[in-house]
């Protein structure tokens, strides 16, 4: 029998390189996908087998190249859409470029390996696509919004795939990983002093995996790690309704 393989991408450091490591461990061949090619390859020579394949998804060339390489494999049991990054700044001031080529990582390009993924999975019945997405999905911030809202769309999107694979009868498992703050490189990266936010709020990206991969045995959908933010997102999907009945209430008061 084959090994079974899984395609991660944004594999070269933080969530993405973690699954890598964990996955290696429980026997999967791996595909890692990411932008920088020297990281890539150092992380794929830790570990046997593993093959590194350098792309943008912010282009359609670069989602082509995993698209191409995703409909090949007969053996790929799961694909990590790991590949994201933020933007800062007030939406009408902040580049608009920059919000184009997340959106392209966030939603295009993960909607695209998710497509070609499935067609091979439902055929083979079996299975999965775990989605990289947020807790800030749950909700707004001043700073974020494209970012909250491509995060959104991952979550909405999820559950969708997961309303109709079982409408289907597959056993493929979709999930949305909706982590917290996470010690990874993302926050250097968009310029945020991590030392900004209060130590307790941080996760490893080590914990943030291993719930994913525990609660994807499990059929978890929406996957939200830690009691903090599981709180925390319960008290955003409500938090848009909040102002709406404090200012009808007013109203009502005023009549």
């Amino acid at each position: 029998m084959p090994r079974k393989t899984a395609l991660i991408t944004g594999a070269s450091s933080g969530i993405g390189e973690t699954f890598a490591r964990k996955l290696a461990a429980r026997g999967y061949e791996l595909i890692l996908v990411a932008r920088r090619e020297d990281r890539l390859q150092r992380i794929a020579g830790d570990l046997a087998g593993a093959r590194a394949l350098a792309a943008d998804l912010a282009t359609s060339e670069g989602i082509e190249k995993v698209e191409s390489v995703i409909s090949a494999s007969e053996s790929l049991e799961l694909l990590v859409n790991n590949a994201g990054f933020g933007t800062k700044g007030r939406f009408w001031t902040a580049n608009l470029a920059g919000q184009e080529q997340m959106l392209d990582v966030h939603i295009r390009a993960t909607m695209r390996l998710t497509h070609v993924a499935l067609r091979g999975m439902v055929v083979r019945g079996r299975g999965a696509v775990i989605n990289v997405s947020s807790v800030a999905g749950f909700g707004q911030s001043a700073g974020n919004v494209s970012y909250c809202a491509s995060k959104a769309w991952i979550n909405n999107f999820c559950e969708g795939l997961d309303l109709e694979l079982r409408e289907a009868g597959s056993p493929v498992k979709v999930q949305a990983l909706c982590p917290g703050f996470t010690v990874t490189e993302f926050h250097e990266t968009l310029g945020v002093d991590r030392k900004l936010i209060p130590g307790w709020l941080w996760m490893t990206a080590d914990a943030v995996v291993e719930a994913s991969l525990r609660r994807l045995e499990r059929g978890r959908v929406i996957v939200i790690p830690g009691w903090r933010y599981k709180a925390a997102a319960a008290v955003m999907r409500h938090a848009p309704a909040i102002p709406r009945f404090v200012g009808r209430f007013r109203r009502d008061k005023r009549v």
